[in-house]
């Protein structure tokens, strides 16, 4: 008995769809992601593990008598996010490689670019969660004010996981089929994401109180930075990504 032929993938510029269905299709892609995880906790326990034990580490290893650690406090947090995300990315499509569904996913009536965008929401969410453990950890066990502009500082956090996101969904969908993927990922990702972790790091420490004063304007900068970091390599990621996910 013959088996049946494998259906091509072609791109789906075919399929015409408005704001509303659009925002759907994206909402019901990280929907599923999160489903699957929130089921299993694979991506979320590995993640959040790592991100407690380098901040674990790190109080060990900057400890100081009189307590004075605050210049090292935003580099902490953004190595510990940064890690813990790249564990996440590694999985992004992994499932739908180890199942053989990629191909069902690019089949769905829903543009490349709403699967992309699911993707991404979905490597968010993960990070958020594991910023919600590892920011207030680095609070207390550092004595760092990192609550002392909450908005601003959920607001870089926001920025700074989108690109990462965005930048990083790229690069996985890229190695999608590469053999070494895992060793692969960090090494052509991290040169690319070394301007988003500077304007993370740099927002970070100027909103952090020195002597009762916040250097707001310089945060108010980074953040532009951030901002327009998202919007440029967004546009490039949704220009690359239909040709790096077809075969």
């Amino acid at each position: 008995m013959r088996g049946l032929p494998s259906l091509p993938v072609y791109p789906c510029a075919e399929y015409k769809q408005g704001p509303l269905e659009f925002l759907r299709n994206v909402a019901t892609l990280a929907w599923k992601d999160l489903r699957v995880e929130f089921r299993s906790r694979e991506i979320l326990y590995t993640m959040a593990f790592f991100g407690v034990m380098i901040i674990l580490i790190f109080s060990f290893a900057f400890v100081r008598q009189d307590g004075t650690v605050g210049d090292v406090v935003p580099g902490m947090l953004w190595v510990a996010v940064a890690f813990a995300g790249t564990l996440g990315l590694s999985r992004a499509f992994e499932r739908e490689r180890e199942s053989d569904t990629m191909r069902a996913l690019l089949l769905a009536p829903a543009s490349r670019t709403a699967i992309f965008l699911g993707k991404a929401v979905a490597i968010v969410v993960f990070m958020g969660v594991v910023e919600l453990v590892v920011v207030p950890l680095i609070a207390l066990l550092f004595g760092a004010e990192l609550f002392a502009h909450p908005l601003l500082l959920v607001t870089v956090l926001l920025l700074a996981t989108a690109g990462y996101a965005i930048v990083g969904c790229v690069f996985a969908a890229m190695l999608l089929r590469v053999r070494a993927r895992d060793v692969l990922l960090p090494v052509v990702l991290y040169p690319v994401l070394v301007p988003m972790l500077i304007a993370g790091t740099k927002a970070t420490a100027a909103l952090l109180p020195v002597a009762g004063v916040s250097e707001l304007e310089t945060a108010y900068f980074w953040i532009r930075f951030l901002c327009v970091y998202d919007a440029i390599f967004a546009v490039v990621a949704l220009w690359t990504f239909e040709s790096l996910v077809i075969e």
